[in-house]
């Protein structure tokens, strides 16, 4: 790799690491060095098996991985990854790429393809990106999970309140529609919006849509 005097602390989450897999020792030891001067944790192997063995892939955090590996190769190992469910961003490295192989790699969610030699700041900058696309994924994932358990304290009554109230309904529409009497309403809707810790109807009418976009409310 080039120097690059232009380095830059790169922000990223707590406990973030990211997984170098190369099998030059030269390149692992160099992108480690880069890496770890920027204050983030790194740690290399020198296949994918070696990868599988001994790396931590549910950690928040990103891979850095050469197309050309023995055995499995970088892209076989993105699509393995990929079947098993595990969303870490990888950044592509390689000596011999080629625009069918780049195109290939980042049609598959790949962060960035980047070409030997290349400087330390391009290192810096993907991986940035690709920690920052991981902890805004784990997050969005957080959300999810909190709101899921919110919406399983409605009762079905409650359920059906907010449905009406978040698509603008007024409480006499409500009480109309469900065959309740309004004051029923406006005890569900005080109900709907504690449980759910919305702030304002403008707050529940984003955790709903949020729901509704996550597949957990029709």
């Amino acid at each position: 790799m080039k120097d690059n005097s232009e380095n830059q602390t790169v922000s990223a989450p707590a406990k973030a690491i990211v997984l170098v897999v190369d099998d030059d020792a030269g390149i692992r030891n160099a992108l480690c060095g880069v890496l770890e001067s920027v204050g983030l944790e790194c740690r290399a192997y020198s296949t994918a098996d070696e990868l599988f063995a001994l790396g931590k892939l549910d950690q928040p955090g990103c891979i850095v991985l050469d197309v050309r590996l023995p055995g499995v190769s970088g892209l076989e190992l993105q699509a393995k990854l990929k079947a098993m469910g595990n969303h870490l961003p990888i950044v592509f490295i390689t000596g011999f790429g080629d625009i069918p192989m780049s195109v290939r790699a980042l049609k598959a969610g790949a962060v960035d393809f980047l070409t030997k030699p290349f400087r330390d700041q391009d290192v810096l900058d993907a991986v940035s990106s690709a920690v920052a696309k991981d902890a805004a994924r784990r997050g969005d994932v957080m959300e999810t999970s909190k709101l899921t358990e919110l919406l399983a304290s409605l009762t079905p009554r409650e359920l059906e309140v907010m449905n009406e109230v978040t698509k603008g309904a007024l409480n006499k529409q409500i009480a109309f529609t469900l065959g309740i009497t309004e004051t029923t309403v406006k005890l569900h809707r005080g109900n709907v919006m504690r449980k759910m810790q919305a702030a304002t109807l403008v707050d529940l009418v984003d955790k709903v849509r949020k729901l509704s976009e996550t597949g957990f409310l029709a």
